[in-house]
């Protein structure tokens, strides 16, 4: 078959997808999920291989402590989930309008490789990792911190598509999504948190992971920055705020855009500051 721009798939199950993009008569193929963010891409005119009809990509299940969520659904689905964690429909919540979120996908948010996509952003804070699946290859699972190589780059191979996003949810109790836009909705992140810092029941820290978007090519987060907390009282966590601050300000380095670097470098330390002495009492 000769495939042109105006080509269209339409498989209706992960298999026949996947045959579809490991198809050597076939030109590349570009996965089509929402094309909420696609759409708004020169030079994205197909041929497109649209993934709305598949099952296995609107699957949802908690096993254990982590979800199970199919990269297939959209935002809107995810909305009304009672299992999905608060701090994911937090973020859903704020990401443009009804009509984009009853398209955009969770898949397609991470696999445009933003930084500044903010359902991507909780699940990089949630150490979240995706499972890939290709026709020859079979499947393989990688952390989302390993996914991004750079602005819109990934390590996602063009006979690949993203099966479900593995969100752990041990430690999402009083997690939260802070975001400063130009609007308080409708608006893209000029810099956003993601924030999770749960006690054991002695008391004691047991995680913590601050990350960071739309301040550089991906989400960036320190995990040794976020290692000073663990183990701590919730007194002694509450001291050592102006530490993280002060070696957080040493080390990251935003870029500028519509805004400043040095406007984003502030507010991701007041951010920090903010969600830190919230969620520890200070």
């Amino acid at each position: 078959m000769v495939a042109s721009s105006q080509t269209r798939f339409a498989p209706e199950s992960l298999a026949a997808a996947l045959q579809l993009l490991a198809a050597e008569t076939l030109p590349p193929l570009t996965p089509y999920a929402g094309g909420t963010d696609l759409m708004a891409k020169e030079g994205n005119n197909g041929p497109f291989v649209f993934l709305h009809k598949i099952p296995e990509l609107k699957a949802f299940r908690a096993v254990g402590d982590v979800l199970h969520i199919g990269a297939g659904l959209t935002f809107s689905q995810l909305l009304r989930q009672p299992e999905a964690p608060a701090v994911l429909k937090e973020a859903i919540a704020q990401i443009a309008a009804p009509a984009v979120r009853n398209l955009a996908t969770l898949g397609g948010n991470i696999a445009n490789a933003s930084p500044k996509a903010d359902g991507a952003l909780v699940a990089y804070a949630a150490e979240a990792k995706l499972l890939l699946a290709s026709y020859r290859r079979g499947q393989r699972l990688v952390a989302l911190t390993d996914f991004y190589l750079g602005r819109n780059k990934t390590i996602r191979r063009p006979d690949e598509l993203i099966v479900e996003v593995q969100l752990p949810t041990a430690h999402l109790d009083g997690a939260r999504f802070i975001k400063v836009g130009a609007r308080a909705a409708l608006a893209i992140s000029r810099v956003s948190l993601a924030g999770l810092l749960a006690l054991d029941d002695d008391g004691l820290v047991a995680h913590a992971s601050l990350a960071f978007g739309a301040v550089g090519d991906v989400f960036i987060r320190y995990p040794e920055l976020d290692g000073l907390f663990l183990g701590q009282s919730r007194a002694t966590a509450l001291l050592i705020v102006e530490q993280y601050l002060e070696r957080l300000a040493e080390k990251i380095e935003p870029k500028g855009g519509r805004v400043s670097a040095e406007y984003r470098k502030l507010v991701c330390i007041r951010l920090a500051r903010w969600f830190l002495l919230s969620r520890l009492g200070g």
